[in-house]
């Protein structure tokens, strides 16, 4: 691994550390204490358009079209762990494609880029789109999901509840991951598009968290909500087939799986921003309250900046192998479970030293603490990232 900084590089993080400063930590802080997410005519999010934000990977019809970022993952995390210090929460609020983007770029026919990609090329407006995978009934055990899709005609109809997902109701279009097979399981689900607007598509309710309330948490019904048969992914021109005679869209279930995989750095590295800035927060609390005099503290704090980096180096090294086309799989549940657990530890000393002074509930670090917690369980909780380590390091059935 290489761990020099580029000047390009480093120029990207120093224009982020000040975007960060003069604009994601405000408005974080401003969502937080409204206790919900900045409506969509939001200034911020017209001041993100400007700055260049918004916009999707894709390059167009006929350009190159990539299912990674081309600026490589290492560089994705460096640069989301600067954001993430800043407030996560923004960084899921921000207008863009989103987590579906990924599994888009990688898995749609060139006519789907360019009708659900297309709008985020040079967005005329803040736009959202929106990825839909847990549900009511667990989030963790996709096997047993209830939303059905079933073919009727030239349509698809989708029935089923959705929930903590995303930005769902401010989105263009969420992309919808439902069953088309029972009997087949996880190789029975599909994901669908399913636009704004569509008749049968509603019920959105925005859940009330604990922290990261920048960002919308939304629960949503689909109620025999009919979409045209080439919003299936992938299956665009070939939509007249059956599931079981196509190739592409029996690995339906995989593409997703395998796009969140490759996201995990990025999530870990969310975890590290929030640890770095509760860590900050507490040694500059600590001097003004004259508490580095205590040897317990400074051995606290130095304890958990040494295993901050251990994370961090954990999280670099998933992301490179990532970028060398390398099986990351065990180094990337590493680095989640690793770092989230950190980035709690972190939280709570740092909640420790505020004493009373945390109870107020209008300090930074208060905040933080309660942010950190969901980092621990989206996409794939601490749980289920031994799970995966498990079957890999010891040869455990899958």
């Amino acid at each position: 691994m290489d761990f020099e900084i580029s000047k390009e590089l480093r120029k990207e993080i120093d224009e982020t550390r000040e975007w960060g400063e003069r604009q994601v930590r405000p408005a974080g802080l401003e969502a937080d204490r409204n206790g919900a997410p900045l409506p969509v005519d939001h200034l911020y999010f017209r001041r993100y358009l400007e700055h260049g934000g918004g916009r999707t990977r894709w390059h167009g019809a006929g350009g190159k079209s990539s299912s990674g970022s081309s600026d490589g993952v290492v560089k994705s995390v460096i640069l989301g762990e600067e954001t993430s210090y800043w407030d996560r929460g923004m960084t899921i609020a921000n207008p863009g494609v989103g987590l579906p983007e990924g599994i888009v770029l990688a898995s749609s026919t060139e006519e789907q880029k360019q009708r659900f990609l297309g709008p985020f090329l040079e967005p005329d407006r803040p736009r959202w789109a929106s990825f839909a995978l847990t549900e009511p009934s667990g989030g963790s055990d996709t096997a047993n999901f209830k939303t059905r899709a079933r073919r009727d005609g030239k349509h698809w109809v989708l029935s089923g509840a959705k929930c903590f997902i995303g930005n769902a109701s401010r989105a263009d279009w969420i992309l919808v991951q439902a069953n088309a097979d029972p009997d087949k399981g996880r190789a029975g689900q599909r994901a669908f598009f399913v636009e704004q607007g569509t008749p049968g598509l509603g019920g959105f309710k925005i859940e009330k968290k604990m922290g990261l309330k920048a960002y919308e948490s939304t629960s949503f019904t689909l109620e025999e909500c009919r979409i045209p048969e080439n919003n299936l992914l992938g299956e665009g021109d070939r939509a007249s087939e059956k599931p079981e005679q196509s190739d592409k869209n029996v690995k339906g279930y995989k593409s997703t799986m395998g796009t969140l995989n490759a996201s995990r750095p990025g999530v870990a590295a969310s975890a590290i921003g929030i640890a770095r800035a509760a860590l900050d927060e507490s040694i500059s609390f600590a001097r003004a309250n004259d508490l580095m005099k205590q040897i317990r503290v400074r051995d606290r704090l130095e304890l958990f900046q040494r295993k901050l980096r251990a994370a961090w180096l954990m999280v670099l090294k998933s992301a490179w192998l990532a970028d060398e086309g390398k099986p990351n799989i065990v180094e990337a549940s590493m680095g989640k479970v690793y770092a989230a657990e950190i980035a709690q530890d972190i939280a709570t000393l740092a909640m420790e030293l505020l004493g009373v002074v945390g109870a107020r509930g209008d300090h930074l670090i208060e905040k933080l603490y309660r942010d950190v917690k969901a980092l621990n369980i989206v996409e794939g909780t601490g749980q289920i990232q031994r799970v995966i380590m498990g079957r890999q390091l010891v040869g455990l059935p899958r």
